[in-house]
């Protein structure tokens, strides 16, 4: 896991968005642990407390995110969510419109990897810290 980190941390992936994965796979997960470690870390980087509260709505939302965002949120969902029907062509597509093959290749595992962590806090049942 560490080494997958380890190449995330080298990718091209900006830090918010890759907080942006992190939280909404987690939010896809029910993990509590990873919502607010990602949540504090996302607010640190200057994420604002409106696209936090609002991310597990993002689809409803046309002004607060980004169509790069949204494309790498989409992707987030169906990869987290691969058994319903895997990454689609068209968010695949819409993606290829806006990322280099690299990038996107980049996205997916860093969506993996939020996954495995989430697998990993939610079996061995981390609780999130008191505020």
């Amino acid at each position: 896991m560490y080494a997958l980190e380890k190449y995330l941390s080298t990718s091209a992936i900006p830090p918010l968005h890759k907080e942006l994965i992190k939280m909404r796979s987690s939010q896809l997960n029910g993990c509590a642990y990873c919502i607010d470690m990602h949540t504090r870390d996302a607010r640190k980087m200057g994420e604002t407390e409106q696209r936090i509260y609002l991310l597990n709505a993002w689809r409803e939302v046309d002004n607060l995110y980004t169509e790069e965002e949204r494309s790498v949120l989409a992707i987030t969902e169906e990869v987290t969510l691969i058994s319903q029907h895997g990454l689609t062509e068209a968010t695949y597509s819409k993606a290829a419109e806006l990322f280099e093959p690299d990038y996107i290749a980049q996205l997916i595992m860093a969506v993996i990897t939020i996954n495995a962590w989430n697998r990993i806090a939610i079996s061995t049942h981390l609780q999130p810290a008191q505020a």
